[in-house]
């Protein structure tokens, strides 16, 4: 008989059996709900996210820089200041901050961190009611699919479309690909985004010269940067960068000994050292115009563009001083409009002035402002907002007479009571030297020019404009006199119509009437009557003398003569003017047109009758470094790629349109050169250098130039009011704009070899008299050598005389109106003392 174990009753084993059961099927159906739920919120969530897609080729706004000739930066253009730098160019020091101190787990976890999302849900379920903002537990790549697809809005929704994102990421994009957009993108206080902007911003470095402590504490700031502001929350930032650092040396990227030193070196900002910039206000809005007209403005404040532009920030600054020197000159002779503001001498007048308005301006020309707070005998006692005193000397004030209703000046200013009262706010300039930080000082009196004006300069084989300055200051007006102000040229137009009148037969000798004459222009016109400045008249005269004295009745016979359609041709092919009406004022400089052409066209004559056109910028290269624009497009095949190793340079080719004859040009230098020798222009003489130039007038001394060069230097000056009115009697382009053209080239060929002007071939240099134009004899003391044409010089026999309409005269005819002309050929017999000419 068989012993069998007694069996476990039924009653006990199937209510286990049946619980089991209950939880399998439970588990089951709540994995399916769970995963139905699961699915259901991505199909309702995933149904209008973002297209993640175009991350992969994401380009971030990028600040375009703006830098001088010379590598001086400019000007910055940005709507976020950032710049780009792979993440293969970053070094790991950094990468490695801010993966430890943001998503330590970043190359394990798949987009999104459950173990940081659970720890940041149990902080918030134990922070409920407290009114907090919840704790985030965003992987880095949750923070690139927020920064760049979505916002910073507080909510599940955001929450679970952030992280269905970063999932999907992760499997379109490598890690490294989310890491550099991630440190490109992230906005890390003062103003800056991105690594490499903020660690010029805190510490003037490059990433690659960051310490250990200086990338932990940028890698501190994404969580809040002001309130980790070192400067304002000292204690709180070094905490947080702290922080940084032990999370870096328990991830292994640093050593103890690194962490122990990094944590024990105080926070020091160090920002961006400033000495290599530039500034050129007008010059710089130029480019900025251009660039925005070029690539659109997404493209200027976004692209991330590199422009390298022709300033020479050396000549930027000699033409703004240049240019303010002769409007203040051109201003003090015309007395003292009298103080900018009044306190109260005997009161707090410290407090008073201190709570007065910057004068704009004043600070660009190295001006303050002042209290007059007595006017004793020997000068007016000044005291400024710090505190400081000082003294203007009866001297530095005496041009101050105060300008009367009538525009007329009041009588001389014999002691300091006679320009300025106790309570006056005036304008001063420290004599001795930049302020001082204690103690008296000599200062001089001075006032923001009410007249204003323009300087060019500029490379006249090229085109690049080397400086320009639109007005006295920036600050004061935007609106750029170089290139946006259409003014009358007066005479600076006559060298293009003697230019005219040489390719036609004309030679500098050529004897043109210097006397009155009446054209008629047509029915219902009236009659056309010019004169010359000083209303003189000289009988004939050489053509040189025409341009050196600016003859206006010389140049109205020669334009005549050539025709009114020739002078259009010539005028225009130079872009001095557009479509300039058939009007016999447009001979004397009636038309209208910019300084920044006009200088344009007065390069095209010294260097040998080329085609420019005036340019700003070099070279534009893109984010990447590529050359998508250069000013030099000459053809150029052993420029590319070529490593040099002492060798030859390439000889490009010149492919620049011959527009005049050569001869013809050169013909213009030499007479412009006598302009500055002999004739209106001779207060340029002073710099010692050979010089070529041309004075400018118009009607009433409304606008006033000089045009100019050396021979590898062009520079132009325009004075006149904005609102054009008459800047007075006697006010011509040889007092006015000249002297700013002399200092400017004074101090620009000081140290530069006197180089004469070249002399193309074809010309054949003879001995004449200044004066008559004739071949010189024996005795005669006016000699120079002129330029001619094989075949057209003086042989010697008496000359024709040029009488309008291509009439002449033999040389012993009568002029009526001025008596018998010179028959034994030496010119006028008395030479104009003065005068620029100008219109009629």
């Amino acid at each position: 008989m068989t012993f069998e174990p007694p069996s476990e009753p039924p009653r006990k084993r199937r209510p286990i059996r049946f619980l089991l059961k209950v939880l399998f099927v439970f588990l089951l159906f709540g994995g399916l709900a769970a995963a139905g739920f699961a699915a259901l919120t991505v199909w309702y969530f995933g149904r209008e996210l973002p297209d993640y897609s175009q991350l992969a080729d994401y380009q971030p706004p990028v600040v375009t820089r703006i830098h001088a000739g010379d590598g001086r930066l400019l000007a910055e253009y940005a709507t976020e200041k950032r710049i780009f730098v792979p993440v293969s160019a970053m070094p790991p020091l950094v990468t490695h901050a801010f993966v430890a101190a943001e998503d330590r787990n970043f190359y394990t976890h798949s987009g999104i961190d459950p173990m940081s999302m659970a720890r940041a849900a149990l902080t918030d379920l134990f922070r409920l009611g407290s009114n907090r903002r919840p704790v985030g537990a965003s992987t880095i790549t949750q923070q690139v699919a927020k920064n760049f697809l979505l916002n910073n809005e507080v909510s599940l929704t955001r929450k679970i479309k952030e992280a269905l994102i970063a999932i999907r990421m992760e499997q379109a994009l490598s890690k490294d690909h989310i890491l550099e957009l991630y440190l490109n993108e992230i906005y890390l206080g003062g103003g800056t985004y991105g690594v490499a902007a903020a660690a010029i911003n805190y510490f003037g470095k490059s990433l690659d010269e960051l310490t250990v402590e200086e990338a932990a504490f940028l890698a501190a700031l994404p969580k809040a940067p002001n309130n980790y502001n070192p400067e304002r929350f000292p204690e709180a930032a070094k905490e947080r960068r702290d922080y940084v650092i032990d999370r870096m040396l328990e991830d292994g990227y640093i050593t103890d000994q690194q962490a122990v030193d990094a944590k024990a070196t105080p926070i020091v900002l160090h920002h961006r050292d400033v000495t290599q910039t530039a500034r050129a206000d007008y010059f710089t809005e130029e480019v900025r115009r251009e660039l925005s007209a070029r690539y659109g403005d997404k493209m200027l404040y976004e692209g991330g563009l590199s422009v390298r532009t022709s300033l020479d920030p050396a000549y930027e600054t000699l033409a703004e001083k240049s240019l303010r020197g002769a409007l203040i000159a051109y201003d003090r002779r015309h007395g003292y409009r009298g103080a900018v503001a009044h306190v109260d001498a005997g009161g707090d007048w410290r407090a008073q002035l201190a709570s007065l308005p910057a004068v704009p301006g004043a600070a660009d020309a190295g001006w303050t402002t002042a209290a007059v707070l007595a006017t004793p005998s020997d000068g007016a006692a000044i005291g400024l907002a710090d505190g400081r005193h000082g003294r203007i000397a009866l001297d530095d004030m005496r041009w101050a007479r105060k300008k009367l209703s009538d525009d007329s000046l009041g009588p001389s200013v014999t002691k300091p009571a006679d320009a300025l009262s106790p309570g006056d706010v005036v304008l001063v300039e420290r004599l001795d030297g930049p302020l001082a930080k204690e103690g008296d000082g000599s200062y001089a009196l001075r006032q923001i020019p009410a007249v204003s004006g323009a300087m060019v300069v500029m490379d006249p084989h090229t085109g690049r404009v080397l400086a320009m300055t639109g007005g006295f200051s920036y600050e004061i007006s935007q609106f750029d006199r170089a290139n946006q102000a259409k003014r009358q040229t007066g005479s600076a137009i006559k060298p293009f119509i003697y230019l005219a009148a040489l390719d036609h037969g004309f030679t500098p000798s050529t004897l043109v009437l210097d006397a009155p004459f009446v054209v008629d222009q047509g029915p219902g016109l009236p009659k056309w009557n010019p004169t010359n400045y000083e209303h003189q008249f000289y009988g004939p005269v050489p053509l040189r003398i025409g341009m050196e004295e600016s003859l206006n009745l010389v140049t109205a016979r020669v334009g005549t003569t050539i025709g009114l359609d020739v002078v259009k041709q010539y005028v225009e092919r130079f872009g001095i003017l557009d479509n300039m009406p058939l009007e016999n004022a447009f001979i004397l400089g009636a038309g209208e047109t910019t300084p920044l052409r006009l200088m344009t066209a007065y390069s095209m004559l010294v260097n040998g009758g080329k085609r420019i056109h005036p340019t700003f910028i070099d070279r534009v290269q893109d984010r990447n470094g590529h050359t998508i624009y250069r000013a030099d497009d000459r053809p150029c095949d052993q420029c590319n790629g070529v490593e040099w190793s002492s060798q030859a340079p390439p000889d490009l080719p010149d492919t620049r349109e011959q527009i005049a004859d050569e001869r013809s040009a050169y013909q213009i230098v030499s007479m412009l050169e006598g302009v500055v020798q002999r004739g209106t222009g001779r207060i340029v003489s002073a710099v010692g250098k050979p010089l070529a130039g041309k004075t400018g007038t118009t009607n009433d001394s409304d606008d006033t130039w000089f045009m100019g060069f050396s021979p590898d230097l062009a520079a132009g000056v325009y004075i006149g009011f904005d609102q054009p009115r008459s800047l007075g009697k006697h006010e011509t382009g040889a007092m006015v704009s000249a002297p700013a053209f002399r200092d400017f080239m004074m101090t620009a060929l000081k140290d530069k070899p006197a180089i004469p002007f070249r002399i193309p071939s074809g010309i054949r240099l003879v001995r004449v008299s200044a004066k008559s134009g004739q071949l010189a004899k024996p005795g005669d003391r006016d000699v120079i050598y002129e330029a001619f044409k094989p075949g057209t010089e003086p042989n010697g026999q008496p000359s024709q005389v040029v009488n309008g309409n291509g009439i002449t005269l033999g040389a012993g005819d009568i002029v009526p109106g001025v008596g018998a002309s010179n028959t034994d050929d030496s010119g006028p017999q008395t030479a104009p003392s003065s005068g620029t000419g100008g219109l009629y």
